[in-house]
């Protein structure tokens, strides 16, 4: 399901979520540059999103039955791996223009040769009125649980949207 908050707001008490600034100057180059990491993609929107971390993030989800919140489990994985989600969609249906703000492209369903990072979105349906959102761990696909595949539906009518992250 799917919805990014949950009805017990005082369980759910984090601390401020890290804040990095990137300061540059356009005249001089000092040759000072932060090395990349070979998993770090930056986005157009000029965002670092390590896909180590993102995966690694998804890995440590053991649940094996959903608490119907997978919007809340990819952003707190997607957070963690350096993506700034301000303002970002409460329902998984709705986070296809996040995930192309943050550098991701929609591509055409690959769910026979998924890529760590990979993420997909099931549109609403008869099943659930906020949709649902997964993350591909490099070994499973991942929600707020870790799912036996992708098909988490009976529906086998479902629309499917397909992400990976730009590099």
């Amino acid at each position: 399901m799917i919805y990014d908050q949950g009805t017990d707001v005082s369980s759910d008490v984090y601390a401020p979520a890290e804040v990095r600034v990137a300061l540059r100057s356009g005249s001089t180059d000092h040759g000072s540059q932060t090395p990349s990491r070979a998993k770090s993609y930056t986005s157009a929107s000029a965002q670092r999103v390590d896909i180590d971390k993102f995966t690694q993030k998804l890995q440590s989800i053991t649940r094996l039955t959903s608490t119907q919140r997978c919007a809340r489990s990819i952003r707190v994985a997607l957070e963690s791996a350096g993506a700034k989600v301000k303002g970002h969609p409460v329902a998984a249906a709705d986070w296809g223009g996040t995930l192309t703000k943050i550098g991701y492209r929609k591509i055409n369903p690959s769910f026979e040769n998924p890529k760590k990072g990979d993420i997909y979105i099931i549109d609403r349906n008869d099943s659930s009125k906020y949709g649902h959102i997964a993350g591909y761990s490099g070994s499973n696909w991942v929600s707020d649980y870790k799912q036996s595949g992708y098909a988490v539906y009976r529906n086998k009518n479902v629309n499917y949207s397909y992400y990976r992250l730009d590099h």
